[in-house]
């Protein structure tokens, strides 16, 4: 599994940029920046799907809630699973669990036949068929919050195929860090109560990063409900 960080170009100090070859450098910041074009389009449209930018009046109304996640830190993460022969159906290659930003692009880096994604739904596990040169978008616990639960994080796991490998690529959007996190005004319908507490991001990923994987527990939590 390889982790990076990638700060936008203007807030970045190459002083403290990871030293690597140029050309990956290069080429994991291009990735970067054009896949998070298509991000920040899809939170535009799914703003207007839930009518939050639906006012003439306000033409800043449908860059809310990109504004949550535009120009902050994202990280990519590359993830390699061996073929498990001996063990697939009982080996996971990823426990469930939620994401903890806004959105997850996820591109698969092999073949469609090799299914390794899963995610939960009424208590069962259905694959995700992954389709040539596109991505799989999940919605993560920040996007849950500031939707006012009107966008659902994704409880997802990953399983071992038992005689192919599988390589996927994650691109995580995260909102700023020193954020107080908590529902948008405009995504809170008229005659709805909001459902998520206010506090800090900061303290939800420590929170996040130092408890154990277990499905939607964590985001669970912080409902006021």
């Amino acid at each position: 599994m390889l982790y990076l960080i990638v700060q936008p170009r203007e807030s970045r100090d190459m002083r403290f940029w990871p030293t690597r070859p140029a050309s990956f450098r290069d080429s994991v910041d291009s990735y970067s920046m054009e896949a998070s074009k298509l991000a920040y389009q899809l939170l535009e449209f799914m703003a207007k799907g839930v009518g939050a930018a639906d006012d003439d009046d306000d033409p800043a109304a449908s860059l809310r809630l990109q504004g949550v996640f535009q120009g902050q830190v994202r990280g990519m993460r590359v993830n390699y699973y061996p073929p498990c022969r001996q063990a697939a159906d009982r080996v996971l290659g990823l426990s469930p669990h939620t994401d903890p930003n806004g959105l997850t692009l996820l591109l698969q880096m092999n073949d469609h036949d090799v299914q390794g994604l899963q995610v939960s739904k009424d208590g069962r596990w259905f694959p995700v068929q992954a389709l040539d040169g596109a991505f799989v978008v999940n919605v993560g616990d920040a996007l849950e919050i500031v939707s006012n639960g009107a966008f659902k994080s994704v409880e997802h796991r990953a399983v071992i195929h038992p005689t192919k490998e599988r390589i996927s690529a994650a691109l995580f959007h995260f909102p700023d860090q020193d954020r107080m996190l908590g529902p948008l005004p405009e995504l809170v319908k008229k005659g709805d109560r909001v459902r998520y507490g206010t506090r800090s991001y900061q303290d939800f990923l420590k929170q996040y990063f130092t408890a154990k994987l277990d499905g939607r527990k964590l985001i669970e939590s912080f409902k006021l409900e």
